[in-house]
C-alpha cells in the first residue's frame, strides 16, 4: 500500500494557501506535516479526506484516488467534531455504521476502548440503588474525555490511514501518556499515519519523515534523521554548579540563551567545545551537564519558518 499526494494546489481567490503539496508514503510508519497556524495543514489534510476539492493536483491510495468512502481513513481533528447532546453510545455508534461497522463489531470495539481510554463510567454506567443509569452526553465531559471519544470514533473501523490533527492538545500529563501509548501501538499495527503537531518533541519521538509548511508552500522536506544530521553537531548545553560567565567571555563562545537549565551555546566545530571542557576541568568547575548535539526539531523548524513569517500576517487557516 502506499499514499500519495503529488502537487496539490488550492486557492480561495487571489489567495493561495496550499502551493504544490507532494510527499509519499511507501511504508506504514508515521509522516508528519508541520507549519505554522495559516500554514495550509488542515487545508491540504481536508483535501486528502475529500473534505475540499483541490484546484491541482490529486491524492493517491495505492496508485487510485482517494475516496474515503472507499478506503478506510480515520480522522481525529483538532477541532471536535461530536454532538454535544446527544448520547455517547449513541454517537460511536452510528459513526461504526457510517463507516459500515457490523452492529457486534463496533460493540466490541467500543467495549475494548471504552476499557483502553479509561471511559466505562461514562459509556457503561452502574445502577445506583437500583436505579437505573444516567446515559451521558458529550457535554457532560472534560475537554480531555471529549478528546477521548473523538479518538474511539477514528479508530472504531480498525482503519489502514489514520489522520491526527493535533492529537495532544489540551490533555494533561497523564493522558498525554495514553493518547501516546495508543499511537504506538496502532504503528506497531502497520498503519499508515498522517500527524499534524505544533508539539515538536512528539514528532521527534513518532515520526521518521517531515514536511514543513509555510505560507502554503514547502520550505523543508525529508527523513528528519538525516536533515538533523546536516547540521552537525553545533548546538552546545553546559550546566556547572559555578558562575561561568568570564570563562564563556574569555573562549568567545556564542550563547543563545542563558537559562536555570544551563547555557546554549552555538559552536563553530568539536574543537570550540572541547576546548570549553578542558578550561572548565582546569578550573576545577563542577561540571553537571555538557552536552553536544544536533539542533532539535524544534529550532529546525523555527529556521525555515521565522524568515518567511516575520513582518507578515498570516490568514486564519481554513
Amino acid at each position: 500500500m502506499s499514499l500519495e499526494v503529488n502537487n496539490i494546489v488550492k486557492k480561495y481567490g487571489e489567495k493561495t494557501v496550499v502551493d504544490g503539496l507532494s510527499f509519499k508514503m511507501d511504508k506504514p510508519g508515521v509522516y508528519a506535516l508541520l507549519g505554522t497556524n495559516g500554514a495550509g495543514k488542515t487545508t491540504s489534510i481536508r483535501i486528502m479526506l475529500g473534505m475540499l476539492s483541490c484546484d491541482e493536483g490529486e491524492v493517491l491510495w495505492n496508485g487510485k484516488k482517494l475516496d474515503p468512502l472507499e478506503v478506510n481513513v480515520g480522522y481525529l481533528a483538532e477541532e471536535r467534531g461530536l454532538y454535544p447532546k446527544y448520547s455517547l453510545m449513541d454517537q460511536l455508534m452510528y459513526f461504526a455504521a457510517l463507516k459500515k461497522v457490523p452492529v457486534k463489531t463496533a460493540k466490541e470495539r467500543i467495549k475494548y476502548w471504552s476499557g483502553r481510554l479509561e471511559l466505562d463510567e461514562y459509556l457503561f454506567p452502574k445502577a445506583v440503588k437500583g436505579r437505573k443509569p444516567k446515559v451521558k452526553r458529550v457535554d457532560q465531559l472534560s475537554k480531555g474525555n471529549q478528546q477521548k471519544i473523538q479518538l474511539m470514533a477514528a479508530l472504531i473501523s480498525d482503519p489502514e490511514l489514520i489522520i491526527f490533527d493535533e492529537p495532544l492538545s489540551g490533555l494533561d500529563p497523564i493522558n498525554t501518556d495514553l493518547f501516546k501509548s495508543i499511537i504506538r501501538e496502532e504503528i506497531e499495527k502497520n498503519k499508515y499515519i498522517i500527524m499534524s503537531s505544533h508539539q515538536m518533541p512528539t514528532v521527534e519521538e513518532f515520526c521518521e519523515e517531515i514536511t514543513i509548511l509555510s505560507r502554503g508552500k514547502v520550505v523543508l522536506k525529508g527523513n528528519l534523521n538525516d536533515i538533523k544530521k546536516s547540521y552537525g553537531r553545533v548546538n552546545l548545553l553546559v550546566k556547572t554548579e559555578e558562575d561561568m560567565d568570564d570563562i564563556v567571555e574569555e573562549l568567545g563562545m556564542k550563547v543563545i540563551d542563558k537559562t536555570p537549565n544551563g547555557y546554549q551555546m552555538k559552536i563553530t566545530d568539536k574543537e570550540q567545545a572541547d576546548k570549553l571542557l578542558v578550561t572548565l576541568i582546569e578550573k576545577n568547575m563542577t561540571i553537571i551537564r555538557f552536552e553536544l548535539r544536533e539542533p532539535s526539531l524544534h529550532e529546525i523548524f523555527v529556521e525555515h519558518v521565522k524568515e518567511d513569517t516575520v513582518g507578515g500576517n498570516d490568514a486564519d487557516e481554513q
